[in-house]
C-alpha cells in the first residue's frame, strides 16, 4: 500500500510541479510554479491532512482594512483560506485537505485555487505589504 508521501509526491509529479525540496521523515515538499506565482509553497504529510501553506506578506502593522479585504476575499476562494501566522504577522494561504481520500483533482483544485488568487488578487496584495 502507498504511503501518505509518496502519493502526495506522485500527485505533486502528475501535475508538472517543481518540487524544490522533500523530506519523507518530516512529510514536507517545497514547490515552485513561478508562472503562476507560486514560490516555496509547503505542503506537509501529517496523516490524516496534508497542510498546504503559501506565505503571501508580512503585515507591518495592524490595520482592520487589510483585516477586513482579507475576510472578504475569503468568501470568494474555492479552497483554502488568508490566515495570519501565530505572530499575527505573516498572511499566509492555507488549505487542508484529508490524505486518506485525497485523489489528483482535489490536489490539483487546491492549487488551482491558489494560483486564481495570486492572479486575482496580485494588486491588492502588493498594496497591502507595503502599507
Amino acid at each position: 500500500m502507498e504511503n501518505s508521501f509518496q502519493k502526495v509526491k506522485n500527485y505533486l509529479l502528475e501535475l508538472n510541479c517543481n518540487i524544490t525540496f522533500e523530506n519523507e521523515t518530516d512529510g514536507i515538499f517545497i514547490i515552485n510554479n513561478e508562472e503562476n506565482g507560486i514560490s516555496n509553497l509547503v505542503l506537509g504529510c501529517a496523516d490524516p491532512l496534508l497542510i498546504m501553506e503559501q506565505f503571501l506578506f508580512d503585515l507591518k502593522k495592524d490595520n482592520m482594512d487589510v483585516f477586513k479585504s482579507l475576510l472578504i476575499k475569503n468568501r470568494d476562494m474555492v479552497h483554502g483560506a488568508l490566515v495570519l501566522d501565530e505572530k499575527g504577522s505573516k498572511v499566509i494561504f492555507r488549505d487542508t485537505l484529508q490524505i486518506e481520500n485525497l485523489d489528483l483533482n482535489e490536489l490539483e483544485g487546491s492549487l488551482n485555487a491558489l494560483i486564481l488568487l495570486l492572479s486575482e488578487y496580485t494588486n491588492e496584495i502588493i498594496r497591502f505589504s507595503k502599507l
